[in-house]
């Protein structure tokens, strides 16, 4: 059975579409029965952050219960509910139409979509069947990995028809007759089993490398923002502002580039240009403060001495 999310359309893709099949309807056995896919790590879901990662997928299938999500997708179940991954696969292949899928489970903190774009790469250059992912002890992880459609299905038909149906089936016998390419990355590869490795991914996030980042992405996420900004050059404003004019200056002053942009109606451009506009104003601010401050020497003004002029 298919969801289709009030809002679920199919984005425009780069010049080779591709789509993306999302599993997220596990047990997580491991983690209590707990929803893994509505974990949060770096203030976001789990599910949220596999989803930005394949943002530009033509079309997203989730397959899972419907949930609310940070960007549209379309829901579906197999059947039954539970009937492990390769019921689950072949349930979201069913409403796929690119000539490549991107497969993924919902529990990948450090997947992006340059990890996405390598592996669809992978695969246009090699030729294989598919291109995954290997992790840290070389492991293959088929739930991280971009294949052809028409061979997935063709390998699914081919399962069900040999074991009358596809409950209970391991990937590994999807996987086994797949003619695979293997792309190293021990950290996009890295799931969350445990509750232990919820609090690695979680510590990770807040490294000083990666906490700006991940609060800037946090932040987008929870105001529904989808807009790339120059944080540096936001960044630079903030010091100017603190720097020419008062501490207090820089918070408001980035707010109100923010509205300004906005209020036009404009993306990145119009950020850009409010946040040079605003810079060039602190530094005349900082100017016009050090040209009306006493010259070192000058005599002090008389209280009662008459205005110039």
């Amino acid at each position: 059975m298919t969801h289709d999310s009030p809002h679920a359309h199919e984005a425009a893709g780069p010049a080779e579409p591709y789509d993306a099949v999302v599993l997220a309807g596990g047990a997580a056995r491991r983690l209590g029965g707990v929803d893994k896919p509505g974990v949060r790590v770096g203030g976001r879901p789990l599910l949220d952050r596999v989803l930005a990662a394949c943002g530009d997928a033509r079309t997203t299938v989730v397959v899972a219960a419907p949930r609310p999500t940070a960007r549209p997708v379309r829901w579906t179940r197999e059947e039954p509910p539970g009937a492990g991954p390769v019921a689950a696969l072949e349930a979201g292949l069913v409403l796929t139409t690119a000539d490549r899928v991107v497969v993924l489970s919902a529990d990948l903190p450090f997947l992006g979509p340059d990890t996405v774009r390598r592996l669809l790469a992978a695969l246009s250059a090699t030729g294989a069947d598919g291109a995954l992912l290997t992790d840290a002890d070389a492991r293959d992880q088929p739930l991280v990995a971009a294949y052809r459609t028409a061979t997935l299905r063709r390998e699914l038909t081919a399962l069900a028809a040999a074991h009358d149906g596809l409950t209970g089936l391991p990937l590994r016998r999807l996987t086994g007759a797949l003619d695979l390419t293997r792309v190293p990355d021990p950290l996009a590869s890295f799931d969350c089993d445990t509750w232990d490795d919820i609090a690695d991914a979680r510590a990770r996030i807040r490294e000083h490398g990666h906490v700006l980042d991940e609060w800037i992405s946090a932040v987008k996420d929870e105001l529904g923002i989808d807009l790339d900004v120059d944080t540096g050059l936001l960044l630079d404003l903030a010091r100017d502002a603190a720097h020419g004019v008062a501490r207090p200056a820089a918070p408001l002053t980035t707010f109100l580039v923010g509205y300004a942009a906005a209020r036009g109606g404009q993306g990145p451009e119009a950020v850009a240009e409010a946040a040079r506009k605003a810079a060039a104003l602190a530094l005349r601010w900082e100017e016009e403060n050090s040209a009306a401050a006493p010259r070192p020497g000058a005599p002090a003004p008389r209280p009662d001495a008459p205005d110039a002029g």
